[in-house]
């Protein structure tokens, strides 16, 4: 059940790089086909499972923009503002399962996927309480951050539409990450295009015909994500694919929820950390002079940044799992490759979307809301949005290359630096001081992005290959004892 094709492709990329005979162009040419054939396989099912997510959440932000402004800040503070909190730490915590069921499937204790898939949902339907207890007090929280009342009034009935979405991503998140062990990424990918009928004809139908507005368009979001779990949790139950690693439900999943629990919270603080980043920032624009304007401007250009991003999300996990394999296949040059070449495709194809934009800035908007007011803001901030898209090119490989290597504390340190004591106070001194407004936010904000970014491409750059084998090694051989056979302290 193992990839032998994988082992091969990569057996075949080191020697290609060590073969001093053929001269140093041929060999990076052969090994960038290589490569680009791994890459292609890894990072296209991905990118397009997390774009599909991502469009139903974009779609029912259209269709809330289309009943009014009011309407579209408040689906985009609920859906950019607060909804992505939720999102951030399920997916952070899901992340865990990506990391032990490679581990188990690797080790072909297959009947540990199923485990560790349902631990993981239990954790994450529990931490799901508390969040919904947030997303029912979501109203008088807004008004303390700082949000007028007729926009957190709005906001908050979105809201309450979203908290069964929270549970969905509490299954969702595991089960996606235990058939991403398995290379099984297909499946999701058609059941996320099905369920995106589904969802338009729906919302259209909830929104318009219904006359249901913001709760109707958040519930029909809700539902569509569980139309996506259902989907898929009937595929590992019904397909002969999960036959050895999906083996029903067992009592077992109950046992090493606390040592389970850390690996989670571990698991999420990076991502965490770099998803709520740019979501703070809707928050501080709700405490502009001209709040809906900002709002509706930030909201239509974080939207688009949302769905560019979910390319480097998949760019995101091709790179760790690439490097993470050479590594523990003891192929320093295949891994240093691995980064060149996963880094490069990333920048040009980010680089390509920004051009585009940018000469569409004036039309964009009309695809969110009607008002020429919103479109005129949205166009003067197309190139800081542009700017975004070129580092997220960047920054989010070069994380994946840091989970590939278990830098993953690093990271979060680099990250609370830059983020949280540049980029925010920043973009609020610009934004309010200076008197710049949304434009002086998203700008301090992106000065905290490019030290980020610096400060990883230094590390990478310097990063002893060889060392980074040795590492690996030894983290293999502490998974491999007996006394702490999957769970050990990677972190």
């Amino acid at each position: 059940m193992a990839d032998s094709n994988g082992d091969g492709a990569s057996r075949e990329l080191e020697g290609i790089l060590l073969d001093t005979s053929l001269p140093r162009l041929r060999r990076y040419q052969l090994a960038t086909v290589v490569e680009m054939r791994m890459l292609v396989h890894l990072a296209a099912p991905a990118v397009m499972v997390y774009m599909l997510n991502y469009v139903m959440s974009m779609a029912t932000q259209i269709f809330s923009g289309h009943l009014g402004t009011l309407e579209l800040a408040a689906a985009s503070l609920g859906n950019t503002g607060i909804q992505v909190f939720a999102y951030g730490l399920m997916l952070g915590m899901g992340s865990a399962v990506e990391t032990l069921c490679g581990q188990a499937y690797g080790a072909q204790k297959y009947e540990l996927l199923g485990v560790y898939l349902q631990r993981s949902a239990l954790l994450l339907m529990a931490t799901g309480i508390p969040l919904a207890v947030v997303y029912a007090y979501s109203r008088p929280i807004l008004i303390l951050l700082g949000q007028s009342e007729r926009i957190a009034k709005a906001a908050s009935i979105f809201v309450y539409g979203l908290i069964p979405q929270i549970f969905a991503y509490a299954a969702n998140f595991p089960i996606q990450k235990f058939l991403q062990a398995q290379s099984i990424m297909a499946p999701s990918a058609y059941i996320s295009t099905a369920t995106i009928g589904a969802h338009l004809l729906l919302t259209w139908l909830v929104v318009f015909k219904l006359g249901w507005g913001l709760l109707g368009a958040s519930l029909v979001l809700s539902l569509s994500w569980w139309i996506t779990v259902v989907g898929q949790f009937l595929y590992i139950v019904l397909s002969p694919r999960c036959r050895f690693t999906w083996t029903g439900f067992t009592a077992q999943a109950f046992t090493g929820l606390p040592d389970f629990f850390r690996l989670s919270m571990a698991s999420a603080v990076m991502l965490c950390l770099e998803t709520w980043y740019f979501q703070i920032m809707v928050l501080i624009a709700g405490r502009l002079d001209n709040p809906e304007i900002a709002l509706d401007s930030l909201s239509v250009c974080m939207t688009i940044s949302g769905w560019v991003f979910m390319i480097s999300v998949g760019f995101n996990a091709a790179a760790s799992v690439r490097v993470s394999n050479e590594l523990g296949a003891g192929n320093p040059k295949a891994a240093a490759f691995s980064v060149l070449v996963v880094t490069a495709v990333s920048i040009v194809i980010t680089t390509i979307i920004a051009m585009i934009i940018l000469s569409l800035r004036d039309y964009i908007s009309y695809l969110f809301t009607e008002g020429e007011v919103v479109a005129k803001a949205v166009a003067e901030l197309t190139p800081l949005l542009a700017i975004t898209l070129i580092l997220n090119g960047i920054q989010p490989v070069l994380s994946g290359v840091a989970v590939g290597c278990g830098w993953q504390a690093f990271v979060a340190y680099v990250n609370i630096g830059c983020y949280y004591f540049v980029g925010i106070p920043s973009g609020v001194l610009l934004g309010f001081k200076f008197g710049y407004g949304a434009k002086g936010i998203w700008s301090g904000m992106i000065f905290g992005t490019f030290m980020q970014t610096l400060i990883l491409i230094w590390v990478t750059f310097r990063t002893d290959w060889n060392k980074e084998v040795e590492a690996a090694m030894k983290r293999l051989d502490k998974w491999g004892e007996k006394s702490r056979p999957l769970l050990a302290d990677q972190y």
